[in-house]
């Protein structure tokens, strides 16, 4: 069974391997020296230090097997197929937010780099779907919990441009 293919902008994987080669050589040396200093202390049963460096150890080590098979599984958006005539998932979407008259911009990425508060939006939320294969000037709806809400594509570019 093959699993499911993780897409990630350029950038998003250069973090995402930047990350793992960060917890597997600085990180877990880090804690391999808490868990020797807590050992030294004694009797490991009653030892506060020892158990909060093995639960550390155990998110370290957690953590490098889901990146590990995110990367192994990754497909890195080729940004030379991008446009600015339809939205796709890498693209930067400049639009208009009718409910609050004020522009907003948000690239579409996998949802595994998304991050709203970075202006991240997964090409699989309910926006991220709304936006994809739709063009400049075109007005979107989009439902939320709150209601209906209206966009309208104000411009779209590509990655290593400037953000609109």
């Amino acid at each position: 069974m093959s699993e499911k293919k993780t897409k990630l902008t350029y950038a998003g994987l250069k973090n995402f391997e930047q990350e793992l080669q960060e917890l597997k050589t600085v990180k877990r040396k880090d804690v391999a020296e808490k868990i020797k200093e807590a050992r030294g202390q004694g009797d490991l049963s009653e030892n506060a230090e020892y158990d909060a460096a093995k639960e550390e150890q155990a998110e370290i080590e957690s953590r490098i097997v889901i990146l590990e098979k995110l990367l192994r599984n990754a497909e890195v958006i080729d940004e030379e197929e991008l446009n600015q005539e339809a939205v796709s998932t890498g693209s930067i979407v400049k639009l208009y937010d009718a409910e609050f008259e004020e522009e907003v911009c948000y690239t579409i990425v996998g949802s595994s780099e998304a991050d709203p508060f970075k202006g991240n939006i997964s090409d699989e939320s309910p926006l991220g779907q709304a936006l994809l294969h739709r063009g400049v000037g075109e007005d979107i709806e989009v439902t939320a919990p709150d209601g209906v809400i209206r966009y309208k594509i104000l411009e779209i570019q590509i990655p290593g441009s400037q953000r609109p």
